[in-house]
């Protein structure tokens, strides 16, 4: 059996697994210059791409975890990691009290603009 042993900082194991690094900007600029659909589609989700990085922004500016955000929400952590995912997958969007909830308890209060 082999050891599992931690080999270094980058999380090379013993057993030679050796993550890929993928850096999601990167990966969907090359997408969308290569190809007109994923172009279309991508550009169709990017008000939904924007609220979910001002959610996690916001949760980042106060240091708070999902869990944290969920408490002060009353909410579940499983709940709240559903929300967040939620405006990249367009299954379900959050309401905008919902909305509210998330800002608040962040410290921060939720603008809708219009451009």
């Amino acid at each position: 059996m082999v050891d599992k042993q931690v080999l270094s900082k980058t999380n090379k194991v013993a057993d030679g697994y050796r993550p890929v690094p993928f850096d999601p900007k990167t990966s969907a600029a090359t997408k969308r210059k290569n190809s007109a659909a994923f172009c279309e589609a991508y550009d169709a989700m990017e008000d939904e791409f924007e609220a979910l990085g001002a959610l996690l922004v916001a949760r980042k500016e106060a240091g708070l975890t999902q869990e944290d955000v969920a408490t002060r929400m009353g909410v579940s952590q499983p709940v709240l990691a559903r929300i967040e995912s939620s405006l990249g997958s367009r299954k379900h969007s959050p309401s905008l009290a919902t909305l509210r909830k998330y800002a608040a308890a962040c410290g921060k209060k939720l603008v809708i603009r219009m451009v």
